[in-house]
């Protein structure tokens, strides 16, 4: 057998060039065209310069693969994976993550229910959510609804504020000085009220006697009025709904809610009408 053959040869499985050569160079410095040991030093030099030679002229090995980006987060709402400038925290009260369009919805329905205390869309949280909060991704008319909305519920909670009973109008009205108001008119809709009982103006009663037949039961008394009426053949205004008597004169009838109608057919009164 040749003494340079070798019992175990070695097997390379990397096609790195890198490693080949570095593999090239441990088998060349140890093996001897003569004897195996020991080794020639001028061999073992020259193979050095060359080794250092070839590994000058290649190119540095490849970096490792970077790991998966970590920073996509799953909105709870959505469910969607969101990167972290997409997101929405209230910071300062609960810190929850959701992404900014989700919570821009969820802020926009309440709203648009009325609802001025906005809760964290968390099941088990108690935070709200305030506008300064979101006011960069919030539409600008919902932001001003909302605060128009807060303004109006401080007020209401000061007791000084009122509407006005008519389900057709229902204008918001604020008593601005310190006496007790009863007989007002509305400035939207000209009609009488009770700013103090919250109802249809009750002439011929005071709000003591009104409240008084109002708690005991006014059936009796609603039926007495409503024959008075048929008897006496009254219309009531379509507008205000309060009963009107007409003595003498035309059919065109100046309610004193501002509606103008006609006493016979019940309709509205322009110009041009005729029953």
């Amino acid at each position: 057998m040749d003494g340079t053959s070798i019992s175990n040869p070695i097997v390379i499985e990397d096609d790195d060039p890198f490693n080949i050569l570095q593999y090239d160079f441990h088998f060349s410095s140890l093996q001897n065209q003569d004897q195996n040991f020991p080794f020639s030093n001028d061999n073992f030099a020259h193979e050095l310069q060359l080794q250092e030679a070839l590994l000058s002229s290649l190119p540095p090995p490849s970096p490792p693969p970077s790991p998966p980006s970590s920073s996509m987060i799953l909105c709870e709402i959505c469910m969607d994976t969101k990167s972290h400038s997409e997101m929405f925290r209230n910071t300062n009260i609960c810190g929850h993550l959701y992404c900014s369009e989700c919570i821009r919805s969820h802020v926009a329905a309440k709203i648009k229910e009325n609802i001025t205390k906005v809760k964290c869309p968390h099941p088990r949280c108690v935070g709200l959510i305030g506008p300064e909060a979101c006011r960069s991704i919030v539409p600008k008319e919902v932001i001003e609804r909302w605060e128009d909305s807060l303004c109006e519920s401080l007020i209401i909670a000061s007791e000084k504020i009122t509407y006005c009973p008519f389900k057709d109008c229902s204008a918001m009205l604020v008593d601005d000085g310190g006496e007790t108001v009863t007989s007002s008119v509305c400035p939207n809709c000209k009609r009488l009220f009770c700013a103090s009982c919250k109802v249809g103006w009750h002439a011929g009663l005071d709000c003591g006697e009104f409240r008084s037949r109002k708690s005991g039961g006014t059936d009796r008394e609603d039926k007495m009025l409503m024959d008075l009426a048929m008897r006496k053949k009254w219309k009531r205004c379509p507008n205000c709904k309060f009963f009107v008597e007409k003595k003498s004169g035309c059919m065109h009838i100046a309610c004193r809610c501002g509606y103008h109608f006609c006493y016979r057919c019940g309709n509205e009164y322009t110009g041009t009408h005729f029953c």
